[in-house]
């Protein structure tokens, strides 16, 4: 089995990349890609296809850090994404957000989406080791404004915030091709002041659950 990992920056997967060189990037007869995908939406969809249309995998592990609302999951913490939902994509009116949905741009429920959200068809298969999952948000710019923030978290309700997780469910999805995305949460939506965040807890623990992960694909 080939399989895809990508992540926005080295620095979020480098413990899962030490490891997997250390068996030529083969574990239990899968072979392992790696592909630094680039920050937010645009890169990480380039990089994506540029890597299916040379070598299509047969399952691709998107991996990386997030930001999460006021909700159960804290910063520290390891989640896998079942639905992503594009949280900044539409225009401005009278003080509040309209989605490419409600200007009507597109149907809610118009393939890929349901509901106005990419869900990973897999998920309930692919979550082998019982990560515990949520739903997430993509956005292009860390959300930092209070009441923006109040906006989106009672919008669509959801439990995390990245800037790349959309592009792998959006590709995924309509390539057909199996995917999870798995993410250390660093950060409370909004924390402006950098000392407060989790990163490096954050990513110790994310390689962890990766590591355990890539050791126990059972297909």
């Amino acid at each position: 089995m080939d399989i895809l990992i990508i992540a926005a920056t080295d620095i979020e997967i480098r413990p899962t990349v030490s490891y997997l060189a250390k068996t030529n990037f083969i574990l239990n007869t899968h072979r392992f890609r790696i592909v630094r995908g680039g920050i937010g939406c645009l890169a990480t969809s380039y990089a994506l296809l540029k890597e299916i249309h040379t070598q299509r995998p047969d399952l691709i592990i998107q991996a990386g850090i997030g930001g999460t609302f006021n909700n159960p999951y804290l910063p520290r913490e390891v989640i896998a994404i079942s639905s992503e939902i594009l949280a900044d994509l539409g225009a401005e009116e009278k003080g509040d957000f309209m989605d490419i949905f409600e200007l009507g741009l597109i149907e809610e429920n118009e393939y890929p989406f349901q509901s106005k959200a990419l869900d990973n068809p897999h998920i309930a298969t692919i979550n082998h080791i019982s990560i515990p999952m949520a739903t997430g948000i993509t956005v292009n710019e860390i959300s930092t404004a209070k009441e923006r923030i109040e906006l989106l978290e009672k919008k669509y309700k959801a439990q995390t915030e990245s800037m790349e997780g959309a592009a792998l469910h959006y590709i995924g999805i309509q390539e057909k091709i199996p995917f999870i995305q798995i993410r250390g949460i660093s950060n409370y939506i909004g924390e402006r002041d950098k000392s407060k965040w989790m990163i490096k807890p954050a990513i110790d623990n994310l390689n962890k659950v990766l590591i355990r992960y890539v050791n126990s694909i059972p297909f």
